[in-house]
């Protein structure tokens, strides 16, 4: 439980952060334009998505730890196949040019990514 609320602890400013930069930028650069998807709704999914991962993670991790990386493979995979279902409103939408709404999305699920890669190794280097 303290590893968890140990995550939570760097991933709430982390999310603060990422969410008030793609603001700033999506409303200063392209305020002009209007997205399928609010930036509220990305975060939620994303930090959301994140939460569960890494907790679906730490328990795998006081089970097997020998098995810790190859769950986050498998927690990887899975997530990726949320990201798609999340965007198939998009995709069967009517908008023609959807680049800025896929970026709008991808742009921090990599940095998520990265983020909880980092902590994955954290972790399994402790076993």
């Amino acid at each position: 439980m303290q590893a968890f609320l140990n995550f939570i602890k760097y991933l709430i400013p982390f999310s603060l952060v990422l969410f008030l930069s793609q603001y700033l930028i999506v409303t200063t650069a392209f305020g002009g334009l209007t997205f399928f998807y609010s930036i509220w709704s990305i975060y939620l999914f994303h930090i959301g998505i994140t939460l569960l991962s890494y907790f679906f993670l730490l328990l795998v991790h006081t089970t097997l730890p020998e098995k810790t990386g190859f769950s986050f493979m498998a927690i990887s995979l899975l997530k990726m196949l949320a990201a798609v279902v999340f965007l198939i409103p998009l995709l069967q939408s009517e908008i023609t040019s959807k680049i800025g709404d896929v970026a709008l999305f991808f742009v921090p699920y990599f940095f998520y990514l990265f983020f909880e890669t980092f902590f994955a190794i954290r972790l399994i280097n402790k076993h």
